[in-house]
């Protein structure tokens, strides 16, 4: 189908190294216009494990190389850096290792007894670990072992939250949600001083309910906000765009959290709305709509993205 495309320019912003595009219009004889997200994507802690991982492979020709869990929340992905030679490894795998294979630490970070095991089987270890993620690990290791008190919000059962969890020492807590906030107390709070951080891809609205509360629980309350900039940036974006559009279609893995949290956005504010893993996963009314808006989670390619706007394009 002819379609004239009218683009603005996209550019890198080097300071965080993930790729930000400016708004995308394109206009097709059949009346449909496109509009992305003014940020969509990977961020910068994916795109730097996925850029370690292929470097990897390459350095490492007809040796194995693994990864310490799915590199990344996305299917696709995870297929094609597979075809390229990589394989997932589970941490209860790691004692039948060979010495000397070739590990990814994946973004989201492990704890330090894992690290531990890997060495005693003399790997080579790639640390991928998001500098975000690091950062809450020292913080977390740090505070946790002084007269502090540290709680960390966030999904227990999340990679990144269970190795974090892991450089705690006797004064931590973990908190899933505002409920569990409510019910939570510190024996002898008033002695300590309590530290409040949270995982790097959680609810902003969530976070900010729960330092409220314990604002008003705890008077020593250091709230340290850990939440990556890329999550909120990603939420602000697609609220703009839903004000401007038909449909939203949102591209990432059905694992990744963070897609998950776009799509609830998407669904409250837009009058259609659609969580995508590929541009085959597009509904057929879609092709119905004047205006769509394409907004993806930050484990999506960029190759994952161009697709979908294509098939868009071609109309099927």
């Amino acid at each position: 189908m002819p379609c004239f495309a009218v683009p603005l320019p996209m550019f890198q912003d080097l300071s965080k190294r993930c790729f930000v595009y400016t708004r995308h219009l394109f206009f097709y004889t059949n009346g449909m216009e496109i509009i992305r997200a003014s940020v969509l994507g990977f961020c910068f802690g994916v795109r730097r494990a996925v850029e370690l991982a292929e470097k990897a492979l390459a350095e490492n020709p007809g040796k194995k190389v693994y990864s310490l869990g799915p590199l990344i929340h996305n299917e696709n992905a995870l297929r094609a850096l597979e075809a390229k030679g990589l394989h997932i490894l589970e941490e209860t795998e790691i004692s039948a290792l060979k010495e000397g294979s070739v590990v990814i630490i994946r973004a989201h970070g492990v704890a330090p007894s894992v690290t531990d095991a890997l060495e005693k089987r003399s790997c080579q270890i790639i640390d991928a670990t998001c500098p975000r993620v690091k950062a809450s690990q020292k913080m977390v290791e740090r505070y946790s072992s002084e007269n502090d008190y540290v709680v960390l919000t966030g999904d227990r059962n999340h990679g990144e939250v269970i190795g974090i969890a892991g450089y705690a020492g006797e004064n931590f807590s973990q908190l899933q949600d505002f409920e569990e906030a409510e019910k939570f107390d510190i024996p002898r709070s008033e002695e300590k001083n309590i530290i409040l951080l949270s995982q790097t891809t959680y609810s902003p609205k969530e976070f900010e309910k729960i330092e409220g509360l314990f604002r008003q629980k705890f008077h020593n309350l250091a709230v340290m906000n850990t939440i990556c900039p890329a999550t909120n940036e990603r939420q602000q974006a697609l609220l703009e765009l839903c004000s401007k559009v038909d449909g939203v279609l949102v591209v990432g893995g059905k694992n990744s959290a963070n897609t998950k949290r776009l799509y609830q956005t998407a669904v409250a504010n837009c009058k259609q709305a659609a969580h995508i893993q590929s541009a085959a996963d597009i509904p057929q009314e879609f092709f119905n709509l004047k205006t769509i808006g394409i907004t993806a989670g930050a484990s999506t390619p960029d190759e994952i993205i161009e697709e979908v706007e294509q098939r868009l394009e071609a109309g099927f």
